[in-house]
């Protein structure tokens, strides 16, 4: 029966292409309404590839496959960011024979962090990399320690490659879910020069999840990340399997091992993404002029630290759906010496989360110390954002709320100076298309 539901199911993908759609996770909704078990039907014969996080995830997991691809390799993954069972079982359909047989190399995914029990129940899972843990989207997912327990769960019986970010406690503590498991790889990136001696932004990681000793910090590179341990039962001292060292930012560049990799992001939490992608490649034994080729090109473009021209002003577009997404998209602008205005677009769409308490958890301050000259809002609650920034302490005369998306990048292209664009969850593509079409 499967085999006529594959039938069905490519036949409904034909038309959606004729169509000019991707199709998304409708395919993947289909066939779980058909049979609620379809993915157990696919017979995969390469290492399946996992990257799971709250911040991060779409950019590493493409990063993973082009530098994959970079090498020579065949590569499947949902490049598109449908991260969720359904999403992920669309991308097997498209690819899969219609008795289920997956031709590839490899196999990429990215995969919302609520969903990784479900997913990897059925298909086998080779490597598992967990980039971080922060508070999203709580009236769906909870708070933070549910989805850390969740995940600890599902690792108490898996086997398999662990990539876990050593400067996060929330993710670190998950190489210890399963005592058996030798596969255990932590990766770590060396202080950056803005790093702080305290805590400049929200953050969850306070205390050591074994003793519940408060943790002490090096330092803090953004948010909970950082350079932690316990003074009790000294959680955090552990082998690091890759490190980042001489981070900079200006030049785009980070060493590890002595190796030079440069790439085209300026933003300390990439360079996390980067060397976790670097962990995974050695994992296979990727060849180091391939990697290095790989970074120095690779660019997601789709409105994650996407940098553009509109008639000749810079403009750099990225994408916070969080606190610390917020907070670390706001590093760039305060570290940047120029000049600069913000456009920030906040929407409270089912997909945002529809409580948007969060933004009183980002760090507005100082942004006039900063070289930030003005400010324009918008989305479905521009004024809840406008008067977040007024608290902070921005001079309220140089906020300006717009009610529409077309008004705001209009009044954004009254000045010429450098632009910085964030967008939440839902208002990234539609004010990321304003912009380019301003462009004309």
């Amino acid at each position: 029966m499967n085999v006529v539901y594959m039938i069905l199911l490519k036949c409904i993908n034909v038309v959606l292409k004729l169509f000019g759609k991707q199709g998304g996770n409708i395919i993947g909704k289909i066939a779980m309404k058909l049979n609620p078990n379809m993915l157990a039907y696919f017979k995969i014969n390469c290492p399946v590839i996992a990257v799971t996080a709250t911040n991060g995830k779409t950019s590493t997991n493409n990063c993973i496959g082009y530098t994959l691809e970079t090498a020579g390799y065949r590569v499947i993954s949902n490049k598109e960011g449908n991260n969720m069972e359904t999403g992920i079982l669309s991308t097997l359909i498209k690819h899969a024979s219609l008795t289920g047989k997956i031709k590839a190399d490899y196999i990429t995914f990215e995969v919302d962090e609520s969903y990784v029990p479900q997913v990897f129940k059925t298909i086998p899972l080779d490597t598992l990399v967990v980039l971080d843990f922060f508070r999203d989207q709580l009236d769906r997912n909870g708070e933070v320690e549910t989805l850390i327990l969740k995940m600890n769960t599902f690792l108490k019986t898996y086997q398999g490659n662990l990539v876990l970010n050593g400067d996060d406690p929330n993710v670190a503590r998950l190489g210890k879910a399963n005592p058996d498991n030798k596969n255990v790889y932590y990766y770590r990136v060396q202080k950056y020069a803005h790093a702080t001696n305290g805590m400049y932004e929200v953050g969850e990681g306070k205390f050591c999840p074994f003793c519940k000793t408060r943790l002490e910090y090096a330092y803090y590179q953004y948010s909970h990340i950082g350079k932690f341990s316990c003074p009790k039962c000294h959680y955090g001292e552990y082998p690091i399997y890759k490190e980042a060292t001489n981070i900079q930012l200006k030049e785009k560049t980070f060493e590890v091992e002595g190796i030079t990799y440069h790439i085209q992001d300026n933003s300390i939490y990439t360079i996390y993404n980067y060397v976790a992608v670097l962990s995974v490649m050695n994992l296979y034994h990727i060849d180091t002029e391939d990697i290095i080729k790989a970074f120095s090109q690779f660019a997601l473009n789709n409105g994650r630290l996407e940098s553009i021209t509109i008639h000749g002003v810079p403009t750099i577009i990225n994408l916070a759906k969080n606190p610390t997404g917020a907070n670390v998209s706001l590093r760039l602008v305060k570290e940047d010496d120029e000049e600069k205005e913000l456009l920030f677009v906040l929407n409270d769409n089912v997909a945002d989360g529809r409580d948007v308490s969060w933004i009183w958890d980002i760090n507005f301050d100082a942004l006039a110390e900063h070289k930030v000259s003005r400010i324009i809002t918008a989305g479905t609650r521009p004024y809840d954002i406008a008067i977040r920034m007024k608290t902070a302490g921005f001079d309220s005369q140089k906020i300006i709320p717009c009610e529409q998306l077309e008004q705001a990048v209009q009044e954004l292209y009254q000045t010429n100076v450098k632009k910085y664009v964030i967008a939440n969850y839902t208002a990234l593509q539609p004010t990321r298309h304003a912009i380019l079409g301003k462009k004309g």
